[in-house]
């Protein structure tokens, strides 16, 4: 053996940075491995076999190690071999599809090439063209080398054609040729179908990392046992829609007396639309390069929804709380669901969520970056029939609390004809409420109106907790 295009001697993992670099180098080449324990000559041969004495958690250490200090993030085989009655750690790296691969040297990211048998540093303008020719490395732009046209199923196609065509006006004919319309949708290039044909119409799932798994804990620590568990598989949207119902399968619906009604009003106690939301966000923006699954946990007083994967370079949770471009980390996928109403072209969606759960009367969504996930957190508010009867408050007030809950706000016009009083009371009344720190006062003009405030929805968070 001798060190190659696709081949590395190291005498052992002292030789942490060369093997960092070396790293790099062959996830933006064609991949290679690293022999740990092999003591090379000048020319590259074979020395001597030293091996490798492993010890403790070298191995997960060494991962970690790698996980930190690669971006886009690098995930090795690594394994023991035995060649001449020695250890040798084999550390297996193929080629990314999303170039250039960094590595980190004395805390500053440089990217690697590998050329012959040696790793050479990729300078500036080579850095330019690799960035600005990088849709081609996008994953659900790349192409699924195990499908054929045979794996496509044409009852999904046809769906979504007719519904792109009714959604979004798609010009394409309802009885195109699939490899046609494929082809339109940018999902077949030069014959060959796209990760993301395969994840929108697929007739079987081809990648483990797309399926969802969906855990209703029983209480508030994720522990078992499950109350319900399911692995979801299937099409983008199948995933979507059966996440969904597996979650309003899983929660309460409140139940208020509504003034001027006599049959009470139920609703769910989280928002449907800010959890598909959440939803579609995970399964169209997570990084498939990462092999876990998007995941749904139900626990009793919160939802959590864990999206595997970075934010955008620049971004923190705080941009998603204020206006924000668009930026799918899927484009080509996200395009479709464009097509079909499950997705905006605009970066409104976690405004959407926030604004949602205002409506709801429940706190606003908590997200969390934990560096390999975004986790979207949904609690429920404690505003409860019997926790509002229980506050020291006026009838009518108590009954004007009930209608923001389950209709997100109230005018004074409302408050009075709801509740049979007259201009002056309904005035001190809603006045006393924001006093006590229970509403808030909203618009202005002839739009004012008055909904939960934050310190209530604090209180909520801080009582589930």
């Amino acid at each position: 053996m001798k060190e190659s295009q696709k081949r590395e001697f190291k005498k052992s993992l002292a030789e942490r940075r060369e093997i960092l670099e070396t790293i790099s180098a062959f996830a933006n080449s064609k991949g290679g491995k690293i022999l740990v324990g092999i003591e090379e000559n000048k020319d590259g041969s074979v020395k001597e076999i030293v091996g490798i004495k492993i010890k403790g958690k070298e191995i997960e250490n060494l991962g970690n190690e790698i996980k930190q200090n690669t971006d886009p993030v690098i995930y090795p085989s690594i394994e023991i071999k035995r060649i001449e009655e020695k250890s040798v750690l084999v550390i297996e790296v193929k080629e990314s599809p999303l170039k250039p691969v960094f590595t980190k040297i004395d805390g500053i990211p440089v990217a690697f090439k590998r050329v012959g048998k040696t790793n050479q540093k990729i300078d500036v303008n080579e850095l330019r063209r690799i960035i600005s020719e990088g849709n081609e490395f996008l994953w659900d732009s790349q192409v699924c080398e195990k499908a054929t046209l045979d794996d496509i199923n044409e009852e999904k196609v046809r769906w979504f054609l007719k519904e792109a065509r009714k959604q979004r006006g798609l010009k394409i004919p309802e009885d195109a040729h699939i490899e046609e319309v494929l082809m339109r949708l940018k999902l077949l290039e030069d014959g060959k179908l796209t990760n993301a044909a395969i994840l929108l119409f697929g007739k079987e799932p081809m990648f483990l990392q797309s399926e969802v798994k969906c855990i209703r804990f029983s209480g508030n620590e994720p522990v078992k046992p499950y109350i319900d568990f399911q692995t979801l598989e299937g099409s983008v949207f199948d995933l979507i829609d059966n996440a969904r119902d597996f979650v309003l399968r899983n929660i309460r619906k409140a139940i208020w007396l509504v003034p001027e009604k006599v049959q009470r009003e139920e609703k769910y106690e989280y928002p449907p639309d800010a959890i598909r939301e959440a939803i579609v966000n995970a399964v169209v923006h997570r990084d498939y390069l990462f092999p876990s699954k998007v995941q749904v946990r139900v626990f009793d007083d919160y939802i959590e929804i864990w999206n595997p994967g970075r934010l955008p370079e620049g971004w923190t949770v705080e941009t998603l709380r204020r206006k924000h471009e668009s930026m799918p980390k899927n484009p080509l996928l996200f395009r479709q669901l464009f097509w079909v109403k499950y997705v905006e072209d605009v970066g409104g969606g976690t405004l959407d969520m926030i604004e949602e759960c205002q409506r709801w009367g429940i706190p606003e969504p908590e997200f969390e970056d934990t560096e390999t996930s975004l986790v979207v957190t949904f609690r429920r508010s404690i505003l409860t029939e019997e926790y509002i009867h229980a506050l020291d408050i006026k009838n009518t007030q108590k009954r004007a609390i009930e209608h923001i809950v389950t209709h997100g706000k109230i005018t004074r016009s409302e408050y009075e004809r709801l509740l049979g009083v007259h201009e002056r009371q309904a005035n001190r009344e809603l006045k006393e409420l924001i006093e006590l720190g229970l509403i808030e006062r909203r618009g202005g003009g002839y739009n004012v109106y008055y909904i939960l405030s934050r310190q209530e929805m604090s209180r909520s968070v801080e009582k589930n907790d």
